[in-house]
């Protein structure tokens, strides 16, 4: 299998992936446990589905008894400018660079079907699985023990020669696959990623805490954020790249080769999201992955990020979203104007 798995590494490459590595399904005996803890502490929130399906979570060969390897894949996104150039920026909502572009979930899984394809053309007796973060598979774990790269201090993946910026992939196979030596953290004693987090969501370098993660705050939470919370959350409308930004691993960041991750939503007006109804934003945002979270919770963010912008020019939008039938953007929309409020009567005390 040697000769194949080499082979397989080299179509992975050619159909524009930037790494491929194999494990065993059973290489993460520790995942479950990890598991058991984040969700017995509650640090994962709203997130249910995480609570679901643990037996299979946590043990991949519990998923697919008859899978004998799993090949996982890093597809770069790296950002071809300053990640951070537009947080803080009055007016624009910053959006995660992973969404700025074309949704991921499709591009990924395309080409994963693609090497999964071939790879059967090889070896006709096999069979085979693809997953890109929608089953109940701990991508992180496997790509670790897979040699890809390691989960950093930010509980993130990123590799030296690819840096923070990549998406992953799994294909799981019936193929007795060579398996690849799993790769061990690089970290150090650096804690940059930990320093740069605006809501401290890391209480223990590689713990992470996602009622405080504003990844999760911003697409994952539903109904109101916490109040204490909000400020922190600064214009960040979808998504928070803090921390993956701060690693100093970046400087050998791999190029996207995908052009679709190409920035189609890049730092956009407050003022135009404010005002969309769930049709126009639906339009907006078709074939993006901004659109899993609908209009409301968008429009949600948006208004946090209006109560942060100091910009009393705003106040007429957050006035007519004050009845808005969603309960938590008209709270949002309290909040806001509140914020805005005390700029118009005091403009010295303008939030950062």
């Amino acid at each position: 299998m040697d000769g194949l798995k080499a082979r397989l590494v080299a179509k992975a490459l050619e159909e524009g992936f930037s790494k491929a590595r194999v494990t065993r399904p059973d290489a993460i005996p520790e995942a479950a446990g990890r598991l058991a803890r984040f969700v017995d502490a509650g640090m994962h929130g709203q997130m249910g589905w995480m609570a679901e399906r643990m037996g299979w979570r946590g043990a991949p060969d519990q998923l697919w008894p008859a899978a004998r390897s799993v090949i996982m894949l890093a597809e770069t996104y790296t950002p071809d400018a300053d990640p951070m150039a537009d947080v803080g920026r009055a007016g624009v909502g910053n959006i995660s660079v992973y969404a700025r572009g074309k949704d991921y979930h499709d591009l990924v899984k395309k080409r994963l079907k693609r090497v999964g394809r071939w790879l059967l053309d090889q070896a006709p007796a096999g069979e085979i699985k693809v997953f890109v973060d929608t089953a109940p598979v701990m991508e992180k774990p496997l790509a670790q023990a897979a040699g890809l790269g390691w989960q950093g201090k930010h509980t993130n993946l990123l590799a030296r020669d690819l840096g923070s910026w990549f998406f992953l992939g799994a294909i799981f196979t019936t193929l007795d696959l060579p398996p690849d030596a799993p790769e061990i953290s690089h970290c150090g004693t650096c804690t940059a990623c930990l320093d740069a987090c605006p809501t401290q969501a890391f209480p223990a370098p590689y713990r992470l805490d996602a009622r405080r993660c504003i990844s999760y705050l911003t697409i994952e939470h539903k109904g109101p954020v916490d109040p204490d919370l909000r400020p922190a959350l600064g214009n960040r409308i979808y998504g928070c790249d803090d921390c993956l930004a701060a690693c100093p691993w970046n400087k050998f960041a791999a190029e996207a080769r995908e052009i679709g991750y190409a920035a189609r939503h890049h730092a956009p007006a407050l003022a135009e999201l404010a005002v969309l109804d769930d049709t126009a934003f639906r339009a907006r945002f078709a074939g993006s992955p901004i659109k899993r979270i609908g209009r409301d919770r968008m429009v949600r963010n948006v208004l946090y990020a209006i109560g942060n912008s100091g910009d009393v020019g705003l106040l007429p939008l957050v006035e007519a979203l004050r009845s808005d039938a969603d309960p938590a953007v008209a709270d949002a929309a309290h909040w806001a104007r509140g914020r805005l409020a005390s700029v118009r009567a005091n403009p010295s005390c303008a939030h950062d």
